[in-house]
């Protein structure tokens, strides 16, 4: 396509109120935001389309006349929609069908692809959560038909991002990334808040406490890598001190059991001391 195609947005959530403005601000035309049709998908519906200079539609309602369509929903009504979709009395040659799932692949749209549109998936490697603007200026994987990726790379590229072709036997893997840098480490932070509030601080001294050292950790990381930013008492090898943790976490045993899975594993891939005195440790933990 030498123009610029028009979009159309199915879903109203975390990521296409991202995704919608942004299309915009690139460029594109936003006809129609797609979404299901009690009140409050219809109502995001509106403030999102209002936001994207565009109409709000319901499934039933919706024209589905622009060239690409892109499916912002929840995994698992990823299908479900396509066949939804594919039932509509439209004429899907030809059309650009996008989902922005990362973890599943092109073939989720298979329903779509029999009625003629050619298909991909697309992912943006970003954490979208109410209240917080996310910048798409993040990596952004695609495949499947080659005409959709062709497009898909296009509109990553002018939406500032860093598109690049993902393979699809990849994708799980590839998404597992993502929830080992986010969604894991946020686990991992709860669990810290727990293991606070069992050692007596207030949420006020939990999160004064996690503060720097999260902050710091994650800096060091960046400049430097994991290795370089792994430290504390197992990096020293300090086997006493892990020993009272054994004891003390006993008090939260999910954190308990998460300390000893991550132990396990950090002993095995990053820089300790005592190493096989902490595989025994950790072994019979």
């Amino acid at each position: 396509m030498a123009k610029k195609p028009s979009i159309t947005i199915v879903g109203a959530g975390n990521v296409a109120s991202v995704l919608g403005p942004a299309l915009r601000r690139a460029g594109y035309r936003v006809d129609e935001i797609v979404s299901r049709s009690n009140p409050q998908s219809r109502q995001r519906a509106k403030t999102l389309a209002h936001r994207s200079e565009a109409s709000a539609a319901t499934l039933e309602q919706a024209r589905f006349s622009t060239d690409v369509i892109w499916i912002c929903v929840t995994d698992d009504a990823i299908a479900p929609v396509a066949r939804t979709l594919a039932r509509r009395n439209v004429d899907w040659r030809g059309k650009i069908v996008f989902h922005s799932s990362g973890a599943l692949t092109s073939e989720e749209l298979k329903a779509l692809k029999k009625r003629g549109a050619i298909v991909a998936s697309t992912h943006f490697m970003q954490t979208f959560s109410p209240g917080f603007v996310a910048t798409l200026a993040v990596p952004f994987a695609v495949e499947g038909d080659t005409k959709a990726v062709r497009a898909a790379l296009q509109v990553g590229r002018a939406l500032g991002s860093m598109p690049f072709i993902i393979r699809k036997q990849n994708k799980v893997l590839y998404h597992a990334v993502g929830f080992f840098s986010s969604p894991m480490v946020i686990t991992s932070i709860a669990l810290a808040e727990a293991i606070g509030r069992a050692a007596g601080l207030n949420p006020e001294q939990i999160r004064s406490v996690i503060g720097p050292i999260f902050s710091r950790t994650s800096e060091n990381y960046l400049k430097k890598g994991s290795a370089a930013a792994f430290g504390g008492p197992l990096c020293r090898g300090d086997v006493a001190t892990m020993k009272k943790y054994f004891r003390d976490l006993k008090k939260v045993p999910d954190a308990r059991a998460a300390y000893i899975a991550l132990g396990k594993a950090a002993v095995k891939r990053l820089p300790v001391k005592n190493r096989k005195q902490l595989e025994e440790l950790f072994r019979k933990a």
